[in-house]
């Protein structure tokens, strides 16, 4: 599928979303209009573990195969995901701030996301600090396996541990029809979203690195 066409895709969703969310969907009669949030919340959790999963398997593509094309979806997969794994963060903080009268608690979800979080900013720094690019990748890939470690951790915490995090009611059978949908709608509208910005990040990986290799009989002269 075409950039032209997921973008023009993801547009139409997320405009389609807005107005559930905001016309829609009935306000949640415990938690007033705050709960509205939840239909852009979950959905930024789903991209950021969805983008870490993608990191994880194409690092072992990579170490598996040494073709850097891997190595460009693994870096761009980690980015965005850092990106939707902080909106995570942010949503949940303000979600939290009127129903739980604070804005972080050391939660075990929110903490396992957190520590996540900083898995992957370390990913990011420890590759801006290679310069070869093989040894790069490389190490690269195996922060990318290792890291992943804590993404089943997060997802599972709130059945592991105790916690003041709601439960996955998605999967409980706990959201009414309108909800269900206006949440569904969400999750593919960023879902689209999230290819499209892949696909762009990985091209812009691929130029990147084609620049790189111009640059470098230049430098070594």
């Amino acid at each position: 599928m075409g950039k032209k066409i997921l973008a023009v895709l993801s547009a139409i969703l997320i405009i389609v979303s807005l107005c559930l969310i905001f016309i829609y969907v009935p306000t949640e009669a415990q938690m007033g209009v705050i709960q509205r949030i939840f239909y852009w919340h979950v959905p930024v959790a789903w991209v950021g573990l969805l983008a870490f999963f993608i990191t994880f398997i194409a690092s072992i593509l990579y170490l598996l195969k040494r073709e850097i094309k891997w190595d460009h979806l693994a870096s761009a997969a980690a980015e965005i995901g850092v990106i939707f794994t902080t909106l995570l963060l942010i949503t949940g903080s303000i979600w939290a701030k009127p129903i739980w009268g604070v804005w972080w608690t050391w939660d075990t979800r929110l903490t396992t996301s957190l520590i996540l979080w900083f898995i992957y900013i370390a990913y990011l720094i420890i590759r801006s600090y290679i310069v070869e690019n093989e040894r790069r990748a490389r190490i690269g890939a195996i922060i990318g396996i290792v890291g992943f470690l804590d993404v089943p951790i997060v997802a599972l915490a709130i059945n592991l541990w105790p916690t003041q995090h709601p439960s996955a009611v998605i999967f409980e059978g706990g959201l009414e029809p309108p909800m269900l949908l206006t949440l569904l709608v969400s999750i593919t509208a960023f879902t689209v979203f999230f290819a499209l910005l892949l696909i762009i990040r990985k091209e812009l990986k691929e130029i990147e690195y084609e620049v790189e290799g111009l640059k470098q009989p230049t430098e070594e002269e």
